[in-house]
């Protein structure tokens, strides 16, 4: 695919951190994580939190045998072929009862450009019965992550490796200013060589707030914008089945208020409700 006019390589990625707690979900999510890793040429650090610092290694996904499957590296290869691919993969086992601890402290040592996570559906009354944990470690890093909800495939083939992604719904809103989403959807389009592209700009309110976007040419890329009114989580949620969203990208400037620490910020809100992939791109509040 030829680059758009005026485009530019995604942001250097030189690090990529999985959490994984080995559940189907995870899986799915170490899919996306490495075929990111593999593009970035980076380094991806899996990592497992256990009470008693005691796991089978045999559990943590299989990098070769996946690649293998893919078709990317020949059966039976030694570690060392990934070396030839350009990339690392560390395996890293973490003893605490507190799950986002042990990810945040890691993080805190061990800094990251892109968070991979899979996330579970609490909903009801139950929420409050589960500790979250993938929403509190993106929280506290602050740094882009990319939710992979359970119950979903995504847009990476866990069979062959393949992407499946064409259309990409942008929430906008004047705060926190859009542009790093936006950014982000066209790099992350430009990076996974994806054939077409579709972007929907969605926003919730009156005209007059609708923040203009640069949307960037490309013959194989279009742009639709929409404008609505109502609960902005619910709009969101019907726009994405509307326009069958592979990937919600939304930046995010953390919690303000007494509400968002109730109820979660919107992004957090979104992600509940959402039923495929979601990208958040911290930026600041203005």
């Amino acid at each position: 695919m030829n680059s758009p006019a005026g485009a530019h390589p995604p942001r250097t990625i030189r690090n990529i951190f999985l959490a994984s707690d080995f559940s189907e979900a995870s899986e799915v999510a170490f899919a996306h994580a490495l075929k990111l890793a593999l593009i970035a040429r980076a380094t991806l650090s899996i990592l497992h939190v256990s009470t008693n610092g005691i796991a089978d290694w045999t559990e943590y996904p299989g990098v070769r045998a996946t690649l293998e499957r893919w078709g990317i590296l020949p059966p039976g290869s030694a570690r060392s072929a990934l070396g030839w691919l350009g990339i690392e993969v560390r395996k890293v086992l973490a003893k605490d009862r507190d799950p986002v601890r042990a990810v945040l402290g890691y993080l805190a040592e061990h800094p990251t450009d892109l968070i991979v996570l899979a996330t579970h559906h609490y909903d009801g009354p139950v929420r409050w019965q589960r500790k979250p944990v993938a929403t509190p470690i993106a929280r506290g890093a602050s740094e882009m992550t990319l939710f992979i909800p359970q119950g979903t495939t995504g847009f990476v083939s866990q069979r062959d490796g393949s992407v499946s992604l064409r259309n990409f719904l942008i929430p906008i809103d004047s705060r926190p200013r859009p542009d790093s989403a936006v950014e982000a959807a066209c790099r992350t389009a430009w990076a996974l060589q994806c054939p077409t592209a579709t972007f929907t700009t969605v926003h919730v309110g009156a005209a007059s707030g609708m923040p203009v976007v640069r949307e960037e040419a490309h013959d194989d890329w279009s742009w639709r914008r929409v404008l609505r009114q109502g609960d902005v989580v619910d709009i969101i949620a019907q726009v994405a089945t509307e326009t069958s969203a592979d990937l919600i990208v939304m930046a995010t400037a953390g919690q303000h208020g007494f509400l968002d620490a109730l109820r979660g910020t919107t992004t957090e809100r979104v992600l509940r409700r959402a039923r495929c992939p979601l990208l958040a791109v911290p930026t600041s509040g203005d």
